[in-house]
């Protein structure tokens, strides 16, 4: 299961198959299947791609009495049941640790159901009572080319959400999209405003996180997935075939990223609608806030002030943020960010609330709180050093800012 190799001899993929599945432990399950049940989908995919994933992404289908046949495997190997869909018959199984989810056939022939399923890359079936492999739509083939191909154009608009769901494979799996599927994806596009947000959300996430998300974004953008045509050409997205992104470390490309890929294909108003966190959509606001900032100013003109709440602002972030800089800046940025006794760009404080209140003489509101962040802007700035010159500083501040009495 660890090998690079793409398998394509039938009875390689098979051996590997039963190895896994008794690897995994869900054998077990495999006695209370009626005749005709198959195994199809990611499970294959990724067997055949030699390819080891933290989720084990099981899908089977039998020929009727989906749920009731779950509700057999559940009482007999102590599994947990789910009904995920009761109209349509499709359960989950929980068996150590892993999601085995079971579905009604659906047409009146294998072939059938497979030629609806989304790509043909998870249309290889395996056969349980015969032993056999089923691959009618060559997705063996296209997994060996890293093709994306659909049978028919029907099944993008039969769920939309397969367009996003194309480049999630294209992020996770560097594969190339057929020709025709292009031509599916640019005519329905518009139908994914059909889909569940939520759902809609899960395929971005998935997106934006994925080895090679930079090439899916970037054709989410070429295909204008997102947006009308003035849309893209809002001056906060970049052309992100000309950034430099060896610039962050591959611990923070996985943490920042994702976010500024976000940032590439989603306005604010679609963040929301799209039911992203408000963690997102608040650090999204902030760094279009501080590119428009600087859009048509050098850095060099802020203030102190604006420059301190800069990054105060986007501290957690700012790699984030880089890109928006000019490119003579982004290394010098990065590296006084990579430093965390830079207090500029990790503002703090020599002075927490409560010594100040006890070495002062202040109560808890307002006027603390703006003696807290002149102090620590001071701080950021090199003006003070240690305790004393805080407290120094402080006596200075209040004598200057305290409320006069009549």
């Amino acid at each position: 299961m660890k090998s690079n190799n793409i398998l394509t001899d039938h009875t390689l993929i098979i051996d590997e198959l039963e190895r896994s599945i008794e690897f995994y432990n869900w054998n077990s399950i495999l006695p209370f299947l009626p005749k005709g049940s198959y195994l199809v989908g990611g499970y294959i995919r990724d067997i055949i791609l030699g390819r080891v994933t933290e989720e084990i992404d099981v899908d089977i289908v039998v020929p009727l009495n989906a749920i009731e046949i779950g509700q057999t495997i559940s009482n007999n190997t102590k599994s947990k049941f789910v009904i995920l869909d009761k109209e349509r018959e499709v359960v989950r199984i929980i068996l150590n640790h892993i999601c085995i989810d079971i579905a009604n056939q659906v047409s009146s022939t294998i072939e059938g159901d497979l030629s609806s399923r989304d790509f043909s890359i998870n249309s290889v079936a395996f056969l349980f009572d015969k032993n056999c492999l089923f691959d009618p739509l060559n997705g063996i083939k296209d997994l060996k080319l890293s093709l994306l191909r659909t049978h028919s154009e029907i099944n993008l608009v039969n769920d939309p959400l397969r367009i996003l769901r194309c480049f999630r494979f294209v992020s996770d799996l560097n594969f190339k999209i057929g020709h025709h599927l292009i031509s599916s994806i640019k005519k329905n596009r518009e139908k994914l405003s059909l889909v569940a947000k939520e759902r809609i959300n899960y395929e971005i996430q998935k997106i934006v996180n994925g080895k090679n998300a930079l090439d899916a974004i970037i054709l989410i953008k070429k295909f204008n997935i997102f947006g009308s045509d003035n849309f893209y050409k809002d001056s906060f997205f970049l052309d992100l075939e000309e950034i430099n992104y060896a610039a962050l470390n591959q611990k923070e490309k996985k943490k920042f990223l994702p976010l500024f890929f976000i940032t590439q294909i989603l306005d604010v108003a679609s963040l929301e609608e799209l039911k992203f966190s408000k963690a997102e959509v608040a650090k999204t606001r902030l760094l279009r806030k501080w590119y428009f900032s600087l859009k048509n100013r050098n850095i060099a003109q802020l203030s102190e002030l604006e420059r301190f709440k800069l990054h105060q602002e986007l501290e957690m972030f700012l790699p984030s943020f880089i890109f928006f800089l000019p490119k003579k800046l982004r290394f010098d940025w990065l590296n006084r960010w990579r430093d965390k006794e830079d207090k500029l760009f990790h503002p703090s404080n020599l002075l927490n609330g409560d010594v100040i209140k006890k070495n002062l003489k202040i109560e808890d509101g307002p006027f603390l709180g703006e003696l807290l962040q002149f102090l620590s802007k001071e701080l950021a700035y090199k003006r003070i050093n240690n305790f004393d010159e805080a407290i120094y500083k402080a006596e200075q501040w209040i004598e200057q800012n305290a409320p006069k009495c009549d």
